[in-house]
């Protein structure tokens, strides 16, 4: 594709470029989200490390533009958390004059630009998205806030403050969440509806319905009681139990219920009422982050509004670490906003407990990478609820703190008079929150990171802010065997365009040494697997401080965990899943270990029901991920253990049972005797496949089992949960047929490695040679046997690219679900 052909709008309204960037993106938000995303103007004030955070996630989020509001100079501490500046910058140029440039350079499709007039009410009605960062002043954070209250902009104020951090919202008097939780809407089968006037619905019992009180829903094939598949306006729901649920509707007038149907959860729209931040004040909604520590937000709330009043009153400046007169000053600053408090008033304490607040007052000069790292994450997910009206937004305060991570003394022992004190370095204020020792230690750990995608870039950074391995001893040990695509861009923002084709590993590793040239870092290209355990050996593993997985598949973490394991080091473990995340620290000998705690299996659909007669959106999609499985990825293994091994023959009676055997020698046979030379024999190979798998699987089933067939004891054969299926004719004008062929055919031609050209990279191209391929009439057969028993189970008998396969497994389910009349899937349910 050219240049001029990517900078071509779409439907959407953005470029073929920006829809290949935001392509993960699209299946957690959907394309409307994004739509509304790519239209907002954002003002981020305050550039430290937080406002960095913000900025740089939403800029790789692709909203209009983004405007940075930081005049002051920068400081050699400032280097402690913010990314993008360097030595050279200390005290020359502002932050947001320093930064500007490196931020364009994540996203080339946002606008971004640096303001430097005083923020004032005019400015703020320019945008469509606050937020406010570094705040020094309560009369200041009040006045600003509220004139985006009254103006209609959305406003996110926040601060790190050490290990302490808040953030608090205000979307407005009316705001509209369209999709609270962001999760699929919820369907099941239905057995039967009740003649009342609160009628009960059973639901079949092969799955708990899911369904909460509040809830709305719509009915769809019932047959009998018809009148309830027209109802327009959805209908709301109370629960009475797993399978059943009551409808606040009157169903004495409908029709009997006879058979079958489906009930499918609606998602309604939500209207959010938030309050000004004057006005939030006094009277707090906290959404809890920590419910071990349920009696600290009231604590938390005085020590903010404590903190900016301190700052007001000192030019700014935030307490010094350590030192205890400013600390008694704010702690007394604490004790006289509470006693000042109306008896009553929800945030009023009995006593301001000094062991909670003291320690964040001591450690709040300080701003340090990895809170910055968090709560940036957490404004940016707000920033992008306030844009699209998708998922609840937090409502309205949230606090959180990290005091558990602060270094002891030992009992007795002295802490240093300078332990706190700068060392004019760019790690002070890290030393101001943690101290020198720490500082050291850190700077000669050893660490092996498995991984450089979203959270291995989020994870380099972070270190090479920390000063994690910049010490004589230090070590950063970095592998990656993949390389940077075109949609990595939105989410892995150490890689730029130019570094397309490009390891990952190297490319991260020279990114984070820019950001911090004391890094010692070595970056490899070799899978850690059993295959390489020659290289990293079990010296290797004994050398390191610990382990930090950022993988993206469960077999590549088991295997490190075991290595750990086996070695006694400590392992860091995280993964994402759309706009959810989790994290295990592995210590040994102290805590369980990634392996010994797996997730529960997915729910094990019966064979026949996903080949033959799927009635549920998930059956098409596992038996879309079957076949990609079958058609690509074991085939590919299969040949390549008949090219590489010599003894193949010898082994194959070693292999499983007979008919594991005869389909391992199948497989290589089709392999070879199907093996394309050309991209048009991929077409044609993956058009003969879409004649097999959509209309002659299902016409010979329609033949076996026509529509009028009855079972054994008299019943219908198609009575529910079955569908009667429709056998499809394939449509070059259609664009879902169009599309699987375009995906087969190209994963066809990258499992045989070959090339495809830029005239032979278009859809339509594919089409023309699709319509052109001569298929053969299907003639049915007699005496095939289809296995209809749900209770018996086949035998199992069983590196592409990730988008195609992805393209490929959508378009197989969506075509499955035509075949059955089930409505579409989404690409977000496939992935």
């Amino acid at each position: 594709m050219s240049t001029d052909d990517k900078k071509q709008k779409t439907e959407s309204g953005l470029s073929a470029e920006e829809m290949e960037r935001l392509n993960r993106v699209s299946y957690v938000l959907g394309m409307e989200a994004i739509k509304r995303i790519s239209s907002q103007k954002v003002l981020i004030v305050g550039l430290k490390g937080l406002g960095v955070e913000v900025a740089k996630n939403v800029i790789l989020s692709n909203v209009k533009s983004v405007s940075i509001l930081d005049n002051e100079l920068v400081q050699i501490g400032d280097l402690s958390a913010q990314f993008f500046l360097t030595e050279k910058d200390v005290g020359k140029v502002s932050r947001a004059a320093a930064s500007v440039e490196k931020l364009q350079e994540l996203n080339r499709f946002v606008e971004v630009n640096v303001v430097t007039e005083e923020l004032s009410e005019e400015i703020i009605k320019k945008y469509t998205i606050v937020v406010l960062t570094n705040n020094r002043s309560i009369s200041t954070l009040k006045k600003i806030t509220d004139a985006c209250h009254k103006n209609g902009v959305h406003v996110i104020a926040s601060d790190v403050r050490g290990v302490f951090g808040w953030i608090f919202c205000d979307f407005g008097e009316s705001f509209v969440v369209t999709d609270v939780t962001g999760e699929e809407p919820l369907s099941s089968l239905v057995s039967s509806v009740g003649s009342e006037k609160e009628p009960q619905v059973i639901t079949l019992d092969e799955s708990r319905h899911g369904l909460e009180d509040g809830d709305y829903v719509q009915f769809a094939e019932v047959k009998g009681m018809t009148q309830i598949n027209e109802l327009q306006e959805p209908i709301r729901i109370k629960v009475t139990g797993p399978f059943t649920f009551k409808l606040e509707l009157d169903t004495t007038g409908f029709s009997a219920y006879q058979s079958g149907g489906r009930v499918t959860q609606v998602k309604m729209p939500k209207t959010v009422q938030f309050k000004s931040l004057s006005e939030s004040l006094a009277a707090p909604d906290f959404l809890f982050s920590d419910f071990a520590k349920f009696e600290h937000p009231q604590q938390w709330h005085l020590l903010l509004e404590a903190l900016l009043v301190f700052q007001e009153r000192h030019q700014g400046q935030l307490p010094p670490s350590h030192h205890k007169e400013a600390a008694d000053e704010v702690i007394a600053i604490v004790k006289e906003i509470n006693d000042k408090l109306p008896a009553g008033s929800p945030v009023k304490v009995e006593q301001v407990n000094e062991a909670i607040v003291r320690p964040l007052i001591e450690t709040a000069a300080g701003e340090i990478s990895p809170m910055s790292a968090v709560f940036g994450g957490l404004i940016a997910q707000e920033v992008l609820k306030a844009a699209s009206g998708k998922f609840n937004p937090i409502y309205q305060w949230l606090y959180m703190d990290a005091v558990e991570a602060l270094p002891k003394a030992p009992e007795g022992a002295a802490v240093p008079a300078d332990e706190y004190q700068p060392l004019g370095s760019r790690y002070d204020d890290q030393i101001a929150v943690f101290g020198r020792t720490f500082q050291e230690k850190i700077n000669n750990l050893r660490y092996f990171l498995v991984g450089a995608g979203a959270i291995g870039c989020e994870m380099l950074k972070n270190w090479a802010m920390m000063g994690l391995s910049s010490g004589p001893n230090g070590r950063i040990f970095v592998t990656d065997m993949d390389t940077i695509e075109m949609s990595n861009l939105s989410r892995q923002f150490l890689f730029r365009n130019p570094d397309i084709g490009k390891f990952k590993s190297k490319s991260a590793a020279d990114a984070v040494t820019r950001m911090n040239p004391q890094l010692k870092i070595e970056a490899y290209t070799a899978k850690c697997g059993p295959e390489t355990e020659e290289f990293y050996d079990d010296a290797f593993f004994k050398n390191l401080s610990g382990v930090a997985n950022a993988l993206d598949n469960v077999q590549a973490r088991l295997y490190v965990d075991q290595r750990c394991v086996q070695t006694g080091r400590s392992l860091l473990e995280s993964g994402t899943l759309g706009a959810k995340g989790n994290v295990q620290v592995v210590v040994p000998f102290l805590t369980a270990h990634y392996g010994a705690d797996r997730d529960p299996a997915e729910k094990d659909f019966p064979s026949c029901t996903i080949k033959s007669f799927p009635y549920m959106v998930q059956h098409t999609i596992q038996w879309a991920r079957e076949l990609f499985e079958g058609e690509y990825n074991k085939m590919a293994e299969d040949c390549n253990t008949f090219l590489d091994r010599d003894d193949f023959w010898a082994t194959l009676p070693k292999r499983g049972n007979e008919a594991l055997q005869l389909d391992l020698v199948q497989t290589v046979e089709k392999a070879v005797k199907e093996r394309p030379t050309t991209f048009e024999q991929c077409i044609e190979i993956a058009r003969m496949r879409f004649e097999e798998l959509f209309y002659n699987n299902l016409a010979q089933l329609t033949f076996l089992y026509p529509r009028e067939h009855q079972t054994d004891k008299g019943m219908p054969f198609w009575s529910p949960p079955k569908r009667f299926p429709t056998a499809l004719k394939f449509d070059a004008r259609d664009p879902l047929h169009t599309a699987f062929v375009y995906a087969a055919a190209h994963l066809v031609a990258a499992t045989y490695g070959l090339p495809v050209s830029k005239n032979q990279d278009d859809e339509n191209y594919v089409a023309k040679v699709a319509s052109q391929v001569n298929v053969p009439p299907f003639t049915p057969k007699s005496g095939i046997k289809v296995n209809t028993d749900e209770s018996k189970k086949e035998e199992d008998v069983g590196s592409v690219n990730i988008d195609n396969e992805t393209a490929f497994v959508y378009g197989a389910a969506q075509l499955v679900a035509a075949t059955s009349g089930l409505p579409g899937t989404n690409t977000h349910d496939d992935e």
